[in-house]
């Protein structure tokens, strides 16, 4: 609104003009009056773009009750305006009280309604690839072979590290029918200890048991056995039993270990890039858990990632520190699958025991 409206100190000379020969203005206030040449009798007034025309007029008290209706045409269209603006806001903010409310618009408040970020914890990431590894592992692998290389704590003694010609058949099923059963076969290659071991394993075959027999000077003497995978002479000197042996089985492992420690805020996740396990390119993940529970089973692993496979080759996991400034961790486990090639067409025969190029029985 203007505040010239209400200016009473507007004088005679501001409203009189004696100029005849041309148009002259007379601006007071917001009102402009634009007055005619003596030969033209008419005042025009324009207020707020709306054109007005009056007698002319020389007289002093004519002119200011002219004034007065054009200032108090300005002020009614004023108030109206304001009034107009006012009662608008009122009304929108009713309308943003009711969708705060839920009273009414429920569209509007949900398509309006901040969205809280879900706090996530940092293993989520980890367990959505190691899933995402899962689900590649069971539709696009069936068969794989590698050189495993394995180290474990047993009793609290770290043995050495163990490599072996692995083969693996990944379980499959068809509408729900087991149709290829897990299979894994092994060759111990060193250290000269276990060199020569030979271990096969079919699921739903020979009563479940592995087919095994040693190498070296002691093939000699003893005879194939077929032993419980879980049984004492079959876990002697081993963490698990080669029926949870596999990539497949590792990343299924991972996952539950890693939902376990999820329920615990302390546990840490970190992603490494640009890591190598001989010549492949690998994603690092290392997880930390400082508080030792019974429910969790390392305090730091370390999982490797092949980026082309989307699959684990490496794990490895340390023991909690017996003092603050242990200058070293012990290693837990240790598994890698070097050379990991899959679908390389393996087929029943590469897990008979009676194969040709095995040595479980004399030829």
């Amino acid at each position: 609104m203007h505040a010239a409206i209400f200016n009473n100190s507007v004088n005679d000379s501001q409203l009189i003009s004696h100029r005849a020969s041309s148009l002259e203005k007379v601006a007071i206030g917001p009102v402009e009056m634009v007055i005619s040449p003596a030969h033209k009798p008419i005042i025009h007034l324009e207020v707020c773009g709306d054109k007005h025309s009056y007698p002319e007029t020389r007289d002093v008290s004519k002119l200011r009750n002219i004034y007065t209706e054009v200032t108090m045409t300005i002020l009614r269209r004023d108030v109206l305006a304001s009034f107009l603006i006012v009662v608008s806001t009122i009304f929108v903010g009713s309308l943003r009280a009711d969708e705060t409310s839920g009273a009414s618009q429920p569209d509007a408040k949900v398509a309006d309604a901040r969205l809280e970020p879900t706090p996530m914890h940092s293993l989520d990431r980890a367990l959505d690839l190691a899933r995402s590894g899962l689900r590649a592992c069971r539709t696009g692998v069936d068969d794989y072979t590698a050189i495993l290389v394995k180290r474990e704590r047993i009793d609290g003694a770290l043995g050495q590290h163990e490599f072996a010609t692995l083969k693996v058949r990944n379980r499959k099923f068809e509408n729900g029918k087991l149709v290829q059963p897990l299979s894994v076969y092994l060759k111990f290659l060193k250290p000269s200890s276990v060199a020569g071991r030979e271990v096969i394993y079919v699921e739903n075959e020979n009563d479940g048991n592995i087919v095994a027999h040693e190498g070296g000077f002691k093939g000699k003497f003893l005879p194939t056995v077929s032993l419980a995978p879980d049984g004492m002479l079959a876990m002697r000197g081993q963490r698990y039993p080669v029926t949870e042996i596999g990539v497949e089985n590792l990343i299924v492992k991972l996952i539950e270990r890693g939902e376990t420690s999820k329920q615990f805020n302390d546990v840490t996740c970190d992603f490494r890039t640009n890591a190598k396990v001989k010549d492949t390119e690998c994603t690092v993940l290392e997880v930390k858990q400082p508080t030792q529970h019974p429910a969790l089973e390392f305090y730091k692993a370390q999982v490797f990632i092949d980026e082309n496979l989307n699959l684990p080759i490496r794990y490895i996991a340390y023991d909690w520190p017996q003092t603050e400034d242990a200058s070293e961790l012990e290693v837990l486990e240790e598994y890698n699958y070097l050379n990991l090639q899959v679908n390389v067409g393996l087929t029943a025969e590469d897990f008979n025991p009676y194969n040709d190029n095995y040595n479980f029985y004399s030829k």
